[in-house]
């Protein structure tokens, strides 16, 4: 195991490190929610024009994608695995760029981010794939680059965003499998 996390702070110490003064605004922006209310505005516009009426199944699944991601990633894995995210590590102090200075809580693994942004993507990509193919293309490099946002400010190591990535993944496929059951429902009852 030391191994891994051996490799993890290698190549979080490399990522951080590529930095340029111009670029800390740039992902210190990046890195909060309301930078991406465009991309949110669209997201309501295609789930209007694609789904009609229904558009409200598809807010009301992503609501519960990112209840279910974010608990999981803050409420259940940080308490249970306590890994200090890298601005709280003692041997790291003098060797990181933190342009934001320290992150708010003081355990990184997994990150919410990677996994409320990798959710989305991936159960958003699969409501839009039919019409909208190039959704998913957009979707996921909107959480490739939050998530990369979060390793150059110095709040989350490589693994941290990997494992909540898949993390992410996973409950949107789950949330994409029982919105169609629960589509596959209504359309029985033709409502």
């Amino acid at each position: 195991m030391e191994f891994f996390t051996d490799i993890d702070s290698q190549l979080f110490l490399f990522l951080n490190g590529l930095r340029a003064d111009w670029l800390d605004p740039v992902m210190i922006a990046i890195t909060k929610m309301w930078v991406w209310l465009p991309i949110y505005l669209l997201l309501v516009f295609l789930a209007v024009k694609q789904y009609g009426k229904r558009c409200w199944l598809i807010f009301l699944a992503v609501g519960l994608v990112v209840l279910c991601s974010d608990q999981l990633s803050a409420h259940v894995c940080k308490p249970l695995f306590q890994r200090l995210r890298p601005c709280y590590n003692i041997d790291f102090q003098d060797l990181i760029n933190l342009p934001k200075g320290m992150a708010g809580g003081h355990y990184g693994f997994v990150s919410s981010h990677a996994a409320n942004t990798f959710a989305i993507g991936t159960f958003l990509t699969a409501a839009f794939r039919k019409k909208s193919k190039w959704v998913g293309w957009m979707l996921f490099a909107w959480a490739f680059l939050s998530s990369y946002s979060r390793i150059y400010i110095g709040y989350h190591y490589p693994g941290d965003i990997l494992c909540g990535a898949v993390l992410g993944i996973l409950i949107g496929l789950i949330i994409w499998k029982l919105y169609q059951i629960l589509e596959q429902r209504l359309d029985k009852k033709k409502i």
